[in-house]
Parts: C-alpha cells; sequence; structure tokens
C-alpha cells in the first residue's frame, strides 16, 4: 500500500512547526505540495523542510511552486519538473513527478498546483495527463496525480480528470472540503488514481484541528493506495 499526500502549504508563510508536525503525524510515502518555496533560498528551504519532516526531496524546480518529497519506505526511481503551458499575464505553472517502488509496485506520482483562471486550468489538465502517462509507462508505474485544482467537483478541469483516473474520495462521505484551512467550505484539494490501483481510504487527516489551522490555509489530503 503506498500513502500519498497533496498539501498546498502557502510558502510556509504560516506556522512552520505546525506543518512539520501535521506532515509527521499524516507519515506519507509521498508528499506532493504546491506553493513550495521558490525564491530566495528555495533549494535549501525545501530540503529543510523536507528533512524536518522526516523525507528527502524528490523532484521540482523553482517555477510553479510545485515538489514531490519522499519517505524512507519507498524507492526512488526518477524525479523531474516540468514547466506547462504559459499564458500571458498568468502565473507560469509547472508539475513534479516522482517514479517510486515500494513492495516490488512502482508508481508515478505527480504534484500539479492549476491556475485560478477556469482556461487555463482545462488546458493545463490536458497537458498534465499525458506527460504523467507517458512517465508511467516509460518506468511500468501505476499513474497518480495529485494538488490544488482551485477548482470544485464538477467543474471542467476536475470533469476531464476524473473522466481519465479515479477521485480517491468518492464513497467516503462527508464533503472533503479543504480550503480554507479554518473553516474549510470547498474542495479544491485532490488525489486522482489511475488504472490498477484500488482506493482503500481517503480525506483529510485526523490530526490537531489547532495545527491543521496554524500550518496552512488549505488542509492536506490524504489517500491509501494499493495495486488491483
Amino acid at each position: 500500500m503506498l500513502r500519498v499526500a497533496t498539501y498546498n502549504i502557502r510558502s510556509l508563510r504560516d506556522d512552520r512547526a505546525a506543518l512539520v508536525r501535521v506532515i509527521r503525524e499524516v507519515r506519507p510515502d509521498v508528499l506532493c505540495l504546491q506553493e513550495a518555496p521558490r525564491l530566495l533560498r528555495w533549494r535549501r528551504r525545501r530540503r529543510e523542510l523536507a528533512r524536518d519532516a522526516g523525507m528527502s526531496v524528490a523532484a521540482g524546480g523553482r517555477v510553479g511552486g510545485v515538489a514531490v518529497f519522499v519517505g524512507p519506505a519507498v524507492r526512488l526511481l526518477h524525479g523531474s519538473g516540468r514547466r506547462l503551458r504559459w499564458f500571458a499575464g498568468l502565473e507560469w505553472r509547472a508539475i513534479a513527478v516522482a517514479v517510486v517502488e515500494k513492495e516490488r509496485t512502482r508508481y508515478a506520482v505527480c504534484s500539479a498546483h492549476l491556475d485560478l483562471v477556469a482556461g487555463a486550468r482545462l488546458r493545463h489538465a490536458t497537458q498534465i495527463v499525458p506527460i504523467l502517462e507517458r512517465t508511467a509507462r516509460r518506468f511500468g508505474a501505476l499513474p497518480v496525480l495529485a494538488g490544488d485544482i482551485n477548482e470544485q467537483p464538477g467543474d471542467p478541469a476536475w470533469r476531464y480528470l476524473t473522466g481519465r483516473y479515479a477521485d480517491c474520495f468518492i464513497g467516503e462521505g462527508g464533503d472533503g472540503a479543504t480550503f480554507p484551512a479554518r473553516a474549510p467550505g470547498r474542495r479544491i484539494d485532490a488525489v486522482f488514481a489511475g488504472a490498477g490501483l484500488s482506493v482503500v481510504s481517503c480525506g483529510c487527516p485526523d490530526v490537531p484541528p489547532g495545527d491543521l489551522r496554524a500550518a496552512s490555509d488549505h488542509c492536506p489530503v490524504v489517500a491509501d493506495l494499493r495495486p488491483l
């Protein structure tokens, strides 16, 4: 079983100690980050966060502020960052992809942070899926996409993604709201599992609410996945 978490950490502008406690409580095998540090000393700040959380940096560049961390229970086979199509006047988006192996099963895990503008979100979603699929085929891995979608279930980019992958939260009960962390009312963060994977559980982790509110403006999403 692989535990994948996704977390928008708001560029470490909140309570870093609370953030580290949340990550350690979750104990992910793979952690997909959005709004990871990308300005001054960004590499060092990511390495220090990973170290304090008991993980290591596996993938991600400066552009786009996305990254993937991995825990000690998985073996890292590949890590990369890829810039997405740039739209004039909008933030330049990117993805980070790590291929890991656990219990002789390989997984290609992608961290994404889609745009605030609907048209760009959909165009990027249609660009991300083929990249992830190619990486998964190259390594004989099962694809997983996780991130801040910046829209809710039923909206265009979400519909595109769920036409290809399983929304891991479906059937878990509750509304799954992830934003804002102080009073969640919208589900805009998610984990999507590709063919060949079954979802054991998915949702916001059961960690101290005070730490969730202090760590970031988003709640993390955690999915336990198992190969079929």
